[in-house]
């Protein structure tokens, strides 16, 4: 999921605590250098699912083809709208705001979607930075009535799942705020992210 890198219009919260041109500016990086990270690799198909959906052809997002709109509504209409329409097969869902991410994790996702029906990236703030789904027999309505920005996010979507096999991956955090910027500012927009990072 991408949002069109103009000023005022992305990371708004990180925007109050760093101003808002540096916060365009650390969105543009972190959205080219995750893409470039990982949209390239062979294992699976990159997909940008734009926001907002006037910006599809945009000249300012990364150089991927496919593109689909995100449409209207909350985020969890947004992101059931993804899982419903897009063609069959597995389909794992991330922001382009987790500076930490790797390709392995992607690739992990799509692993345990083997064996489970879900499978959750979770954030230490009771978040997640991944969802994915099987979407076989169907695909679950897995968002509904959830508190986004909240602490109870995950539990929330987990609970919409109940009875589904879901599988949790490791933890990692997005970048919402100045403090989660000066955190993980060491690999906001590294394409090839430092060593002690990649053992983790």
């Amino acid at each position: 999921m991408v949002k069109e890198p103009v000023a005022g219009r992305v990371k708004t919260r990180l925007a109050l605590g760093i101003g808002t041109v540096a916060a365009t500016a650390a969105y543009r990086a972190m959205l080219s250098t995750v893409v470039a990270r990982l949209g390239r690799d062979p294992r699976w198909q990159t997909v940008l699912a734009v926001s907002p959906d006037v910006a599809l052809p945009s000249a300012m997002l990364p150089d991927i083809k496919t593109r689909v709109p995100q449409g209207s509504g909350d985020l969890g209409q947004r992101l059931q709208r993804i899982f419903e329409s897009l063609p069959p097969g597995p389909v794992v869902v991330i922001g382009t705001d987790i500076p930490a991410i790797q390709a392995s994790d992607i690739a992990a996702a799509f692993c345990a979607l083997g064996s489970h029906d879900a499978v959750f990236g979770p954030s230490r703030d009771g978040g997640y930075w991944l969802i994915g789904m099987k979407r076989q027999p169907r695909v679950a309505r897995a968002f509904e009535n959830v508190r986004w920005s909240s602490e109870h996010a995950l539990a929330d979507t987990t609970a919409n799942l109940k009875g589904l096999r879901a599988a949790h991956l490791r933890p990692l955090d997005d970048v919402d705020t100045a403090e989660d910027f000066v955190r993980q500012k060491l690999y906001v927009g590294r394409r090839v992210l430092p060593d002690a990072l990649s053992r983790s």
